[in-house]
């Protein structure tokens, strides 16, 4: 286990350290102050390579962190924390990102099942159509991005209402004809992995492994129970319970579209974020609402159908007092 940065140690001159506010096998995550940007607080990963690995994979997967955090420093989405920096000390390489606030999706779960009850399907849609929107940007780009770990902590609400998807300590550039070394070796977290990720970078990872992640991550969220991993329903496959026998709260569509994303093969998964988003969403309205908005947690979704009848119940009201009046 790497030795954490301890508080008040500034790196580069710049960012000084306030405490570790994320931690793997593979390095930290620390919130810190950006001492050239008065009031701007940052999000610093570090990531210290294997040191088993020979001297060559060892630079490899150096050179692959800069090329990813290149690229990374260019993407521009609302529902993605922007990369402004990345450098290296020693053995240590270094990624700055901007430190978004709020609480994590995981700690919203774990705190509707300390109350005996779910998160509203209504704000788990909502969530879900914004990861989907930064998906699809991460996916569009050239060479598409696969973000490969995505999970309830890894999915910031922000006090506005906004989600982020934070941790690109997985993130993988889909280079033709490359095999890459991710930024930290590794597979995922497990009760979120789709089979084929388990072969590491060789592995035939694609659009429809984060498809799996983010059908997975919904699972959780609407039952409160971690789904059950890819490689104990590969051995048994009545292994995942559906999450209406769970939570018959969860309607039908939401049940199908999260059970198709979960599908062991990717060939049986849906072919893209939008694909999967349809399925799941349709045409059902989604409406960003800020924490503070307690009463619009129990809103209900209304479709572009629902919402027309109820125009044009208005609209007949009107009328039919309108000719009362001039009657």
């Amino acid at each position: 286990m790497p030795v954490p940065l301890k508080p008040g140690e500034t790196l580069r001159g710049r960012y000084r350290i306030r405490r570790i506010i994320g931690q793997g096998g593979m390095g930290s995550i620390y919130l810190a102050d950006d001492l050239r940007l008065e009031g701007r607080q940052t999000a610093v990963k570090e990531v210290e390579h294997d040191k088993t690995l020979p001297p060559n994979l060892i630079q490899e997967a150096r050179d692959q962190f800069f090329r990813e955090a290149t690229v990374l420093a260019r993407l521009d989405h609302p529902n993605l924390p922007k990369v402004s920096d990345y450098f290296s000390i020693g053995l240590h390489d270094y990624l700055v990102m901007d430190f978004v606030p709020g609480e994590d999706l995981r700690t919203l779960m774990l705190e509707a099942r300390e109350k005996d009850t779910f998160l509203n399907e209504a704000d788990v849609l909502n969530w879900s159509n914004q990861l989907a929107n930064a998906l699809i940007y991460l996916h569009n780009q050239i060479p598409p991005i696969l973000h490969r770990d995505i999970k309830p902590s890894n999915l910031k609400l922000t006090p506005n209402g906004l989600v982020k998807l934070v941790d690109f300590g997985l993130v993988r550039v889909l280079a033709p004809g490359e095999v890459t070394i991710t930024i930290l070796q590794g597979q995922g977290t497990a009760l979120y992995t789709p089979l084929e990720q388990y072969g590491g970078d060789i592995g035939h990872t694609d659009a429809r492994s984060d498809i799996f992640a983010f059908g997975s991550t919904i699972y959780h969220l609407l039952t409160n129970k971690p789904p059950a991993d890819a490689r104990e329903r590969f051995l048994n496959p009545l292994a995942l319970a559906s999450p209406r026998s769970i939570n018959p709260n969860v309607s039908v569509k939401t049940e199908k579209a999260v059970l198709w994303a979960m599908e062991l093969h990717p060939d049986a998964r849906p072919e893209s974020i939008a694909e999967f988003r349809d399925a799941l969403i349709g045409d059902r309205q989604v409406i960003l609402k800020s924490l503070s908005d307690s009463a619009g947690r129990a809103r209900s979704f209304l479709t572009r159908t629902d919402q027309q009848l109820i125009v044009g119940a208005l609209l007949l009201a009107g009328l039919t007092l309108l000719i009362t009046l001039l009657g």
